[in-house]
């Protein structure tokens, strides 16, 4: 029995040291919860950046020209109002903004609202490309000799942003995503001529008619609609204070018959409340 009475002494009066080799006993232990850096509530900020907006004229002139030449023969064989006459152009400037959003946090995901304006003052004016063209002979046996020409330009652009961001914490960066809705104005104007002769057999035989009109398409402060998405990254310098880089793509649909999307990179800063 000595062997015995002496196992019960050592457990009985081993030093704590010694009973800590056996922790593994007893089950897992508590873990203190992670860390994230706080990007829930409300924020604010500004903003520069530099955008490239590009403008598409190519079917501009086409609803002036049908309805000037409406009824007609020569819109009814021929179809000049589908003829090109205007082109696409493109323009860059600096720009500055402001933004303003909300957050919700689940630890390391957040979720949230945005709001943002961009006064970009962009201003571009379409390439043109006058026609003269000579038709065929028509069913009716005449032949029209044809003259188009416009211009087109979209002035003073600015635009409103209101987007919703998704995002994942690593650290102190917090890179995100966004897609939402844009709300621009723009002064947007096109002219369109239309003159040329019509003749009753070959050219030069018979003159039948003499044409020649013009019209004109937009207004200035248009709205414009359309949607914006892109990806950004903030970064947090301290718990109130961040920066931020971000890349966005504007599209807005057609007005006027001219088609407008826009490019911007932009850096800036806010703070967090």
């Amino acid at each position: 029995m000595r062997w015995v009475i002496y196992a019960l002494a050592v457990f009985a009066f081993a030093p704590k040291a010694f009973a800590d080799d056996f922790d593994f006993l007893r089950g897992s232990q508590p873990v203190g919860p992670a860390l994230f850096t706080r990007w829930s509530g409300f924020y604010v900020g500004g903003d520069f950046g530099y955008s490239d907006e590009r403008g598409g004229f190519s079917k501009a002139t086409q609803t002036p020209i049908s309805f000037m030449l409406r009824n007609t023969d020569l819109e009814s064989a021929f179809a000049p109002s589908n003829w090109q006459v205007l082109g696409s152009s493109s323009a860059a400037n600096p720009n500055f903004g402001g933004f303003v959003g909300y957050n919700t946090q689940w630890q390391d995901l957040i979720l949230g609202v945005e709001a943002g304006y961009t006064q970009a003052n962009l201003s571009n004016t379409a390439s043109s490309y006058p026609i003269s063209r000579l038709t065929p002979v028509d069913a009716a046996g005449n032949v029209y000799l044809v003259n188009l020409n416009g211009s087109g330009s979209a002035n003073n652009l600015d635009y409103g942003t209101l987007r919703s961001r998704a995002g994942w914490v690593v650290g102190n960066f917090l890179p995100y995503g966004f897609v939402g809705l844009a709300v621009g104005k723009a002064d947007i104007s096109v002219t369109t001529s239309v003159s040329g002769e019509g003749f009753t057999g070959s050219y030069g035989t018979c003159l039948c008619t003499l044409f020649s009109q013009s019209a004109s398409n937009g207004r200035n402060s248009q709205v414009l609609v359309g949607f914006d998405a892109g990806l950004g990254l903030d970064v947090a310098l301290t718990q109130n204070i961040f920066l931020r880089g971000e890349y966005e793509f504007v599209q807005f649909a057609p007005v006027s018959g001219v088609n407008i999307s826009i490019n911007t990179v932009r850096a800036g800063g806010g703070l967090k409340f």
